[in-house]
């Protein structure tokens, strides 16, 4: 039999690790000297402060570690358990990408003036208008009446708490002039339709998101980096991107303080 500092010594672990293993149950002395009151351990108790370190330092939780020593089965506790440091692994590598990609982008010279988050968009229900427009600066015509339109056919609508609206490019490729694109508008529910409105439901989309400070022509830079980035960070596009619209001409004087959203549907490779 050892006292407690010996075995302790043997284990190579602390007094203060087997005080607590004793007081949980874990591992409980052989013994305990009648007269001082010190812990004794045998021998023997070495392969289980052993089997239980080994469970340890394989990452499982004192109360999994409780549960294996206790008798249950360990097969599923340790499958759950190696299927969370899988994520913690596929997490830790996925924010290794972002802070390389960073600092590549430092290296460039762009000082970091774009950032990518992934976001998830929650669906929603929309009012959406297919359309062909001669140019950008057409937006600030055709969207405005669009919006008129549709109160007018809805009264009651109301746009959604939270207000979110995006145009969907449907060309395929980017162009300048005669573009057809899809304007979608969020709103608490479902409206009259006609005149080419119809409404619907947004499914829920995971999007690589960019905020782009500045005027709309400039927001090829935007897309570049949307793309590169989901490229390098182990991404791939599923669908089309998103321009959401949140700060513009109704609130801002000047273009330098718009503010534009791009989002662009990924999944993991």
């Amino acid at each position: 039999m050892f006292y407690i500092g010996e075995f302790s010594k043997m284990g190579k672990t602390t007094i203060k690790t087997l005080h607590h293993y004793d007081r949980i149950g874990l591992l409980r002395p052989a013994a305990v000297d009648g007269v001082t009151g010190y812990r004794l351990y045998a021998t023997g108790q070495l392969a289980n402060l052993h089997r239980i370190q080994a469970l340890r330092q394989a990452g499982l939780s004192i109360d999994e570690v409780a549960a294996i020593v206790g008798g249950a089965d360990p097969r599923p506790i340790l499958a759950r358990r190696r299927d969370r440091i899988e994520r913690e692994l596929s997490a830790r590598k996925d924010r290794l990408a972002r802070i390389a990609f960073m600092l590549s982008d430092e290296e460039k010279g762009f000082t970091m003036d774009y950032q990518a988050t992934i976001k998830d968009i929650p669906s929603c229900i929309v009012f959406s208008k297919t359309m062909a427009v001669p140019d950008f600066s057409a937006y600030f015509e055709v969207i405005p009446a669009l919006g008129r339109a549709v109160m007018a056919a809805n009264p009651n609508l109301k746009c959604a708490s939270l207000e979110y609206c995006f145009i969907t490019y449907l060309d395929g490729e980017y162009k300048e002039r005669d573009i057809t694109i899809k304007y979608s508008e969020a709103v608490e529910g479902l409206g009259v339709e006609g005149n080419g409105i119809v409404f619907e439901e947004a499914p829920a989309v995971t999007v690589a998101s960019v905020m782009h400070r500045g005027p709309c022509a400039d927001l090829s830079r935007a897309y570049a980096f949307a793309m590169e980035w989901v490229e390098r960070n182990g991404y791939r596009v599923t669908g089309l991107a998103r321009e959401s619209y949140i700060d513009g001409i109704w609130n801002c004087e000047n273009e330098s303080d718009w503010l534009t959203e791009i989002q662009v549907p990924v999944e993991n490779k």
